[in-house]
């Protein structure tokens, strides 16, 4: 076996985790391919050489791709960041493939990706390649140009972003958050306002991505009685409601005559909802919910 052979074998033994960092950086599932794709062109370019470490470089390499792609974005803004919800990790109720538990590994669920999101390009790397991937600030002060105390303090500013941000540690027993968000449409779909309220936090953030297409349809929802007014008035008893995991969690496809309509993920605590994530965009529903849905298991419409 020549050295592009074992590059190319070491490459494809790390893959996994190289798409799990770039998905965490980039919040896409498709950019994160594209990164991947990237890092590889650029390694066998450059050959392995005498790399002693070959994760560790090679992690080095899809970081640098995706700070590239991040501080692009921030030269041609897109999307208002309160109404986009980056691309979850929808799988079947059984459970995630042997690959999507390797971009889950860090139980980070649908509510972190979304502050991740959030964050500047250079505090993004800092934390999620330290805190997440457990690299050195060493390490990553190379990628972002500065010194490693100056890189600590970027990890450091993006955690307090994220606890400012509140976000709730969800249920642990997905059976109870299952049994919660069953009651939410059933309770929708029957018109009791009052059951909705009493599953909803009383301060529960509904976010809605309708594509930058329909930027007026899109936004966000706060407060028990909003979010359960909105969830009556948008309950459709010719839909199938589909269970599915979103980030790990509850969450829910629905469609309507066989076509996809939203994707549902839910955050559940002490027994409420806290938050709920729609993504209505019906490119990136045709682009997430094929596998999910190819399982057996769906809900019995209620008429």
């Amino acid at each position: 076996m020549d050295g592009s052979d074992r590059l190319a074998g070491g490459f494809e033994e790390h893959r996994s985790r190289l798409r799990a960092v770039a998905y965490r950086m980039l919040g896409s599932l498709a950019e994160a391919d594209d990164a991947v794709q990237d890092a590889w062109e650029r390694v066998n370019r450059a050959g392995a050489g005498d790399v002693d470490n070959l994760e560790a470089w090679l992690t080095t390499v899809v970081a640098r791709v995706c700070l590239n792609a991040l501080r692009a974005r921030n030269t041609h803004p897109q999307e208002p960041l309160d109404t986009y919800i980056p691309d979850p990790i929808v799988s079947p109720p059984g459970g995630p493939d042997p690959e999507e538990e390797v971009l889950l590994a860090d139980s980070v669920g649908l509510a972190l990706q979304i502050v991740i999101d959030t964050l500047g390009p250079a505090e993004r790397l800092a934390f999620v390649l330290h805190d997440m991937f457990h690299l050195s600030f060493d390490e990553i002060a190379a990628m972002v140009g500065r010194s490693p105390e100056a890189t600590r303090q970027l990890a450091s500013r993006a955690r307090r972003r994220i606890k400012g941000a509140e976000v709730h540690t969800p249920e642990p027993d997905l059976a109870r958050q299952r049994a919660v968000v069953d009651a939410f449409f059933a309770a929708g779909r029957a018109g009791d306002f009052d059951t909705l309220v009493a599953l909803l936090d009383p301060d529960v953030l509904a976010r809605a991505d309708f594509s930058p297409s329909r930027p007026s349809a899109s936004g966000m929802i706060r407060g028990a009685g909003a979010v359960a007014r909105q969830a009556r008035l948008g309950a459709n008893a010719a839909a199938i409601i589909h269970p599915v995991l979103v980030n790990g969690a509850a969450g829910v496809i629905i469609t309507l005559e066989g076509q996809p309509l939203a994707l549902m993920g839910f955050t559940v605590a002490d027994g409420r909802i806290v938050e709920v994530d729609v993504i209505a965009d019906p490119d990136r529903i045709a682009r997430l919910t094929p596998p999910a849905l190819s399982a057996p298991s769906s809900l019995p419409r209620t008429e």
